[in-house]
């Protein structure tokens, strides 16, 4: 029986990366690998369809602030105002029962799970080129210019850490990007040397873009 795990995947806003990660939980669901999306704790308020429990766990801020002094998150930030947290019990619980978890995280919540040395795999989603990151954030729907090159720059200084993460995948061809992604959760089969020296020189080609 595969030992349970948990997976940070990161990428810059209009990477396509919550698109792949359904991809994959779909196929795990279908082949019975026992495979979850790790649910956080947040400050914001239920956009519609939303439930608690099922996408976040609704708390207000105060509530929040209490629990993050008491050492109760794995990794915490705040984006755009509002609080997003990860409980170290809900992660240990789900792979205390054989579950692996997937958690999105940005930069900055990897850093600090980084920092408490928690067994994890990291993987980091890249497009394939800054133009295609651009138009893609432009097809968002926010025509605002100014909103639009604020995510593009945040996208650029995500993208200078990549380099802190185990694995990387280039979401170009997106069932390629898919299979790497299943690949890598369900057969913990890490980059090789090979292709992480390729990558990384792709890398560095697109942050010299």
């Amino acid at each position: 029986m595969q030992k349970s795990n948990l997976f940070l995947v990161s990428a810059p806003s209009g990477t396509g990366k919550s698109t792949l990660i359904n991809s994959v939980l779909d196929r795990a669901k279908q082949s019975h690998f026992p495979l979850e999306l790790s649910i956080s704790f947040t400050t914001r308020t239920p956009r519609v369809g939303e439930t608690d429990s099922d996408h976040y766990f609704f708390i207000s801020p105060e509530e929040f602030i209490a629990k993050k002094e008491s050492n109760f998150f794995l990794e915490y930030a705040q984006v755009h105002g509002n609080w997003y947290g990860t409980s170290v019990d809900f992660v240990q619980s789900k792979l205390d029962e054989g579950v692996s978890l997937i958690l999105e995280i940005d930069v900055q919540g990897f850093r600090l799970i980084h920092d408490l040395a928690f067994d994890y795999e990291s993987i980091f989603i890249l497009p394939p080129s800054i133009f295609a990151l651009e138009d893609r954030i432009k097809k968002r729907g926010d025509s605002d210019l100014s909103s639009i090159n604020l995510r593009l720059e945040n996208a650029k200084n995500e993208l200078m850490c990549a380099g802190e993460y185990k694995n990387l995948i280039i979401n170009d061809a997106f069932d390629e990007a898919s299979e790497a992604l299943y690949r890598i959760i369900t057969e913990e089969s890490t980059i090789n040397e090979q292709n992480r020296q390729e990558l990384e020189l792709f890398l560095a080609k697109l942050l010299s873009s």
